[in-house]
């Protein structure tokens, strides 16, 4: 289901990656919700920013008020909205960027969706793997004790499955250590790929 794009254009990929010095790449950030995905996607952002990278933050809750916000959260729309996001982040590849993206993506049928997407060789997983009782205490919005009591349907880790990642190239118990301690082994296992 790899698409490309219709319109030959004069401006390639490899001459933003030329001009920008960087083999741009998708770094996927899933796992529960709450559990850390998105401060972690926002830390790697800023080392990567600091360090001179070009890059890009893709995340599930600022998707879903603008672009997505047509979609609800059925299996059908949860699986539209993750292959929107691919699509955009193809093009944000195409540009050059790293792109870091933090969503629950829920299924493994829907994460392989994204990687055929954009090109196993442009996609790089993190599992966060952490505890449901760590991500229900992380939880300020109290979205996990509502969906206990039935109030929110389709959620994530008590409605809903979530399918942990077959083999990803990362997994970090985001429980454990500080962000700065798992963004130095995110950048330390990237600097093989970047």
């Amino acid at each position: 289901m790899k698409t490309e794009f219709q319109f030959n254009f004069s401006i390639t990929q490899a001459d933003r990656v030329k001009r920008l010095n960087q083999q741009p790449k998708l770094i996927w950030f899933t796992g529960l919700p709450c559990s850390g995905k998105s401060t972690l996607a926002n830390a790697l952002e800023v080392k990567l920013f600091t360090e001179g990278y070009n890059t890009y933050l893709l995340d599930g809750d600022n998707l879903r008020s603008g672009i997505n916000n047509d979609l609800g959260f059925s299996q059908e729309d949860r699986k539209e909205n993750l292959r929107r996001v691919a699509e955009i982040a193809k093009m944000f590849l195409d540009a050059g960027l790293f792109v870091i993206a933090a969503f629950i993506a829920p299924l493994n049928s829907d994460r392989e969706m994204v990687k055929e997407i954009i090109g196993e060789e442009n996609y790089f997983e993190i599992f966060v793997n952490t505890p449901l009782e760590e991500c229900e205490s992380r939880d300020s919005k109290g979205l996990y004790k509502k969906a206990r009591a039935n109030e929110i349907k389709n959620f994530t880790g008590v409605r809903m499955v979530y399918e942990i990642p077959v083999k990803p190239d990362l997994i970090i118990d985001n429980s454990n250590l500080k962000i700065v301690n798992n963004i130095d082994l995110i950048t330390q296992t990237l600097s093989l790929t970047i």
